[in-house]
């Protein structure tokens, strides 16, 4: 008895301390869990590899006074405000800069590749085994770490930057894209105005014309047939005006959905500035083409996919080689009855034997994709050759334009005065009047259309060389406060 009083006074003792040092296990394990979820946000936010530094800003136009700012409802739109408007709205800008951060998040998944992993893992169980219950709990805690894989995570790396690069970069091209695009629809909505006046004007001297014949007729020196041919010039003016104010309403909706508006707002446009066609752009056609190759956005999007397909075929590889990897952490089991601790430390060696040749049709897959995108890079750049051409001849027709329908224009207008004064006089016929207005409107128009393919081409030229900046605006904004 002795013996056996000890004995078992000591096993609830024993019971106590196990009980103990379980609940302290558990209320570990449950502050550690609560800790991990507390910062989890945190985690969400934060930004270890300072990815947020290698995405370009949102999309906007340097030097306005208020960016991205929309004007009052009574404000009227300079060109300035339109294409300020149109890169800070417009959904294509919004889409390419959205691209650009996915693709920034993705050089940090990549950079991840090269820091250990840390895994938690629980589990509970109760086993029932004819009228015996058992429990079991398990926590572990594991650190893995590839120590060495031959160069595939740098490879892979490397990849994310230059698809980065490339998104960059067609984002820069996206922007001058929906540049361009909102300069042609601005000047494309004043020449339609243009059009409108121009076709009221015409309008209203087919009906001074129409006014002409019928005292003619009335005092008897004119026909009836002069009378009608003068009505159907009108009636065909009053057409032309009508068809011109379709042009304009739609020409409006075009501009209001570059800007990222609804196609039914209501805006209200600057008067056009006149066109005066300058050097700026004029000089050597190859050098420009060389300047464009340097600068376009397009083309260095190219040769950053052709180096991502570099790139790749390097990592294609690297993923058919050995890898070295580290795992290590602490284990605990809880039987219920008995429970135990431990930990391991280890190191593994992946030594890829046979995968079906599938690392040598991945190699001649990425082989073949850098001839794909070295193709596609060396079609850019013909691509960029022929756009720089193109738009300075059109540039250096539209100015040449620009000088004769102003001649154009006064001749015309000078024509169509004699020929209204001589039938008013009555020495002259109506025919001599209707192809007298008739020239004037085609010359009105021929000047619309000349300062709207000058002021179109310079934009176009800018862009194909890879310039297409606020400058451009700018200096339209400065011509317009010297010549109100």
């Amino acid at each position: 008895m002795a013996y056996t009083t000890p004995r078992s006074a000591s096993l609830p003792a024993l019971a106590q301390r196990a009980r103990r040092t379980r609940t302290f296990r558990r209320l570990a394990i449950a502050t550690l869990l609560a800790a991990l979820a507390a910062e989890l946000p945190a985690f969400e936010t934060s930004d270890p590899f300072a990815t947020r530094s290698l995405t370009p800003p949102r999309p906007a136009l340097t030097g306005t006074t208020l960016p991205c700012q929309p004007l009052p409802a009574e404000a009227s739109h300079g060109v300035l405000e339109v294409v300020d408007l149109a890169l800070c709205r417009n959904p294509s800008t919004r889409e390419a800069w959205s691209y650009v951060r996915v693709q920034a998040a993705q050089v940090g998944i990549a950079q991840s590749d090269f820091l250990p992993t840390l895994d938690g893992q629980l589990s509970a169980s109760r086993v029932r085994i004819d009228s015996q219950t058992a429990r079991q709990r398990n926590a572990s805690l594991t650190l893995s770490w590839l120590l060495y894989d031959f160069g595939a995570r740098s490879a892979n790396l490397e990849i994310a930057r230059q698809v980065l690069s490339a998104a960059s970069s067609t984002l820069d091209a996206t922007v001058q894209s929906v540049f361009l695009n909102a300069v042609q629809a601005y000047y494309n909505t004043q020449a339609a105005r243009a059009a409108v006046n121009a076709a009221r004007e015409s309008e209203n001297a087919s009906r001074e014309s129409l006014s002409a014949a019928e005292v003619r007729y009335r005092v008897g020196t004119g026909t009836p047939a002069d009378r009608l041919q003068a009505q159907t010039a009108w009636s065909q003016a009053t057409l032309t005006r009508i068809r011109a104010e379709g042009v304009l309403r739609n020409a409006f909706g075009r501009l209001a959905n570059v800007m990222g508006l609804d196609a039914n707002q209501r805006l209200l446009l600057d008067d056009i500035p006149s066109a005066t066609p300058d050097a700026s752009f004029v000089g050597d056609v190859a050098a420009l083409i060389d300047e464009a190759r340097a600068r376009r956005p397009e083309l260095r999007a190219a040769e950053a996919e052709l180096r991502a397909a570099e790139a790749g075929v390097d990592y294609a590889r690297a993923t058919g080689l050995p890898t070295l990897s580290l795992s290590t952490g602490p284990q605990w089991a809880d039987l219920g009855s008995a429970s135990a601790n431990g930990n391991s430390i280890g190191l593994t060696v992946n030594l890829p034997i046979f995968s079906g040749f599938n690392t040598t049709y991945r190699v001649r897959a990425a082989a073949a994709q850098t001839e794909v995108q070295s193709a596609r890079r060396d079609n850019v750049r013909q691509q960029v050759a022929l756009d720089v051409w193109e738009a300075y001849q059109s540039l250096s027709t539209a100015t040449q334009t620009i000088r004769t329908t102003a001649d154009l224009l006064a001749s015309a207008e000078h024509s169509e005065r004699v020929a209204l004064g001589r039938y008013k006089a009555g020495v002259g016929n109506i025919l001599d009047v209707l192809n007298a207005q008739s020239a004037l409107a085609n010359a009105r128009l021929q000047r619309i259309q000349a300062m709207l393919d000058w002021h179109v081409s310079r934009a176009t030229l800018a862009r194909a060389i890879g310039a297409l900046d606020s400058t451009l605006l700018l200096s339209i904004s400065t011509q317009k406060a010297r010549n109100p």
